[in-house]
């Protein structure tokens, strides 16, 4: 009986991995066509259902009341000091260094 069942379950197993494929290869299908439909008629553009960024400057422009200037500050540039030597670091240059140095085989 057990024999049975596992046959069963490797059935259902198969026909879902079927059905499966069988839906992806439908829906890649539909994509392609909607995709292509969409391009054709222009609806791949992003920004197709938003206003044109012209009409929300003449709206902004017109909103701003005119007022005096305001000054721009500048930052000044900072003068960066140069790291200390670090001594551990010349230790480690003097040994590659005499590694250079030695004579090779």
């Amino acid at each position: 009986m057990s024999g049975l069942m596992q046959i069963i379950r490797n059935f259902f197993i198969r026909l879902e991995g079927l059905l499966y494929q069988f839906f992806s290869l439908m829906r890649n299908i539909f994509s392609q066509i909607f995709g292509f439909l969409a391009r054709i008629f222009g609806f791949s553009n992003p920004g197709y259902f938003l206003e044109s960024d012209d009409a929300n400057t003449i709206k902004s422009s017109q909103s701003q009341k005119v007022s005096e200037p305001k000054s721009k500050i500048t930052p000044e540039p900072t003068i960066t000091a140069r790291r200390r030597p670090d001594p551990k670091m010349d230790y480690f240059r003097k040994m590659a260094q005499e590694v250079n140095k030695a004579p090779q085989r």
